[in-house]
């Protein structure tokens, strides 16, 4: 059967892939650079950055410590120059991976016409669509929004901002503060609530302190007017610095109206199944909503192919771990399922880990937090917020153990790499059971 699959980002790319391996015909169409936000403006842009500022902040420490004496020429330029030299390596291997599983790749835009996907002045006619389209920034409708930057720009920037208003109170503005405090600019974090609200305030706390203390927070905070060397917010204050907006995402889902079925919010609506309300048409990834997370959108790319193909699958969202990606991580996972009373609730919470890279943190008595709520009756985890240099490693360990329903006996004989899952033992091993 001929499969049509518009947008090549990570849901588009793994449907792609996941359908080429079942011996599917597949054709994938990409406006722009395969892989999507997460390589070309996303989420690979923040951590190439965030290892830059990783190293600035351990070599700041090891001058403390007086056994290395540098300094340090930073060249953004460079490091924006080498940044985009990786890109074009890893898009070079994105489409060869592709088209080893006999894929087409298609690179123009498309639209949806009379039951057909139309590109570059051709017609493609299909017996099943995945629509992969993904989501890009959104900018408040304000006064001046055109001065105002976005994850689109850090490529664009010729340096690194002497000032910078960082409009948003969630994980990307945490990132973006993180990066650009760390590199040397003046941040402001302008919030409409609290900043960082979906975390433990005992996490948050930490973050507020230790990992980003020379960032200036404003909460409950609305901004009424940018301009290109500042902001003015409700409170009629006047902050100098350029604007960039961290203010959520909005779907790309044009190419769907009047198709198929969107939601109130403009996402594409669909079942358990990826499926939307026309038959052999299915959504993945950031232009359906829910968790704008690059795991998420290969795992509903991945459903959507497979139900295409004709093996009957569904996606499940319990228990997805998260993260901020900062000088140290910050990584966090809910069971939303859990519907365990207070009383049979037990929290502990300790200092972080002398794990991988935070040996020379304990010197400055930095190496981080772990608060973890336990169900005590049922001998589960109902939450873990971490902080750590393996918080990435460690919570993802955990979630899975979460959302296949374990008991914590059932970790017993899981047998951990030293150091690199050190946290698991003293978390569950150790001070549990």
């Amino acid at each position: 059967m001929k499969n049509i699959v518009i947008g090549s980002g990570p849901a588009g790319r793994l449907g792609s892939i996941e359908l080429g391996k079942l011996g599917e015909e597949v054709t994938l169409i990409e406006k722009n650079h395969i892989a999507g936000t997460c390589l070309n403006e996303g989420c690979m842009v923040v951590c190439a950055l965030t290892d830059i500022t990783k190293f600035i902040d351990y070599n700041n420490k090891f001058n403390s410590y007086g056994f290395i004496k540098s300094q340090m020429d930073v060249s953004y330029e460079k490091i924006v120059e080498k940044i985009i030299e990786t890109q074009e390596m890893l898009r070079e291997l994105n489409q060869m991976e592709n088209e080893s599983f006999g894929n087409e790749i298609i690179y123009g835009e498309a639209s949806i016409e009379d039951g057909a996907v139309k590109v570059n002045n051709e017609s493609f006619e299909y017996d099943n669509l995945l629509i992969a389209t993904g989501a890009r920034p959104f900018i408040p409708d304000i006064k001046g929004k055109e001065f105002g930057l976005t994850n689109k720009d850090i490529l664009k920037l010729d340096e690194v901002p002497e000032k910078l208003n960082i409009v948003g109170g969630g994980i990307i503005a945490c990132e973006i503060a993180n990066i650009y405090s760390t590199l040397g600019s003046e941040v402001n974090i302008i919030a409409r609530s609290t900043f960082l609200k979906g975390i433990s305030e005992n996490t948050r706390r930490y973050v507020l302190e230790k990992i980003i203390p020379d960032v200036n927070i404003y909460e409950n905070t609305d901004v009424t007017e940018a301009f290109k060397d500042k902001i003015l917010t409700d409170k009629n204050e006047e902050l100098e610095g350029t604007p960039f907006f961290a203010t959520g995402r909005t779907p790309n889902s044009e190419i769907a109206e009047g198709f198929v079925e969107l939601n109130p919010n403009k996402t594409i609506k669909v079942n358990e199944m990826m499926k939307t309300n026309v038959d052999n048409v299915y959504a993945a990834g950031d232009v359906t909503g829910g968790y704008l997370l690059t795991p998420v959108a290969r795992m509903e790319g991945i459903t959507a192919a497979r139900n295409m193909a004709g093996y009957s699958n569904k996606v499940s969202y319990n228990c997805i771990p998260q993260t901020l990606s900062l000088n140290m991580e910050v990584s966090f996972v809910e069971n939303e399922k859990s519907t365990c009373p207070d009383e049979d609730k037990a929290t502990i919470g300790i200092p972080g880990i002398a794990g991988p890279h935070s040996f020379w943190n304990i010197l400055s008595m930095d190496t981080g937090y772990t608060e973890v709520e336990f169900d005590k009756k049922n001998n589960k985890i109902n939450r873990i917020n971490e902080i750590s240099p393996s918080s990435t490693s460690d919570v993802a360990y955990l979630s899975y153990l979460m959302r296949m329903d374990y008991e914590l006996d059932d970790y017993s004989e899981f047998l951990e790499i030293h150091p690199s899952t050190d946290s698991n033992y003293k978390i569950i091993k150790n001070m549990w059971l």
